[in-house]
């Protein structure tokens, strides 16, 4: 028979194996639901940190107590905790179960359909009908963590009490209450918004002087480079050119080595006839 539970009921368990599966509908904007368990002693504290089962710590030292994991179903999606209650340590009274939003900053208002479900983690099968179910409710909808239901101690035998009370201040906040340490220097920084553009500017320190950065349109034409020099050493004076031939252009070829003739660089000019010569055109 399954028991259909409102906020501060409760039911013996005859189990001594439960799986706590915590229930919701995934969607657009739903963030991801971690499911966690705290060990508690009579005092409503943990002994020490390792009473503290979640994600980065999912299987408690003694064996007894761990999480399962997420699963993808049918109709949504699934995280679950599993106890051994007769293996349970003697000075742990209570197992709060525990759900989460990840990223922390997003409250359960935006979570759906979020339930609580109890099995007997002896039947086996997947399918079996769980023993008790609760359909959790935000108080304002603004919690980022929720005590979902705890399992108890009553005389010799375990009792699921359905609780459903919530923390802003995320997992962290609700752990802290039941004394577990965290650690400062694995906070997030400060998120403070700044609005003053200059204080924002003065949180940045400044960077080394650096080479300026290319243009990025175009500056126009470059200047042309002054012509190299092809040796080290000064060269001797040009020499004339030969009777006939135009002088080659000087911006456009270097002199020659010292004792060579002058290149010719173009032909002649095709119109560029030589004046009579010799003994036979005098008089003419």
């Amino acid at each position: 028979m399954t028991h259909a539970m409102l906020k501060g009921a409760n039911v013996p368990l005859e189990a001594t194996a439960v799986r706590a599966v915590l229930h919701w509908s995934p969607g657009q904007g739903v963030p991801t639901v971690d499911a966690s368990a705290l060990l508690l002693t009579p005092e409503g504290r943990v002994r020490d940190d390792e009473d503290f089962v979640f994600y980065n710590q999912p299987r408690h030292p003694s064996g007894k107590v761990w999480r399962l994991g997420q699963k993808r179903v049918a109709d949504g999606m699934t995280d679950t905790v599993q106890a051994d209650l007769s293996g349970v340590p003697a000075e742990i009274s209570r197992i709060l179960v525990t759900a989460s939003t990840d990223p922390d900053a997003t409250p359960f208002e935006t979570v759906r359909s979020l339930r609580l479900s109890l099995y007997d983690a002896g039947a086996g099968a997947e399918a079996a009908e769980p023993v008790a179910y609760f359909d959790i409710k935000p108080e304002t909808g603004a919690e980022t963590a929720l005590i979902c239901g705890e399992l108890y101690r009553r005389g010799d035998g375990w009792r699921l009490r359905a609780v459903g009370e919530g923390y802003s201040n995320g997992l962290v906040g609700l752990a802290t209450d039941f004394g577990i340490s965290v650690d400062e220097s694995s906070a997030e920084p400060d998120a403070t918004p700044v609005t003053d553009p200059e204080a924002e500017t003065a949180r940045v320190a400044p960077l080394p002087a650096a080479e300026p950065a290319a243009p990025t349109q175009s500056p126009g034409p470059m200047p042309e480079a002054a012509p190299v020099a092809a040796t080290s050493f000064p060269l001797p004076p040009q020499q004339p050119p030969a009777y006939g031939y135009p002088p080659a252009a000087a911006t456009q070829q270097q002199a020659p080595a010292y004792g060579y003739p002058q290149p010719v660089t173009a032909w002649p000019d095709p119109a560029f006839k030589l004046p009579p010569q010799g003994p036979q055109f005098i008089g003419q």
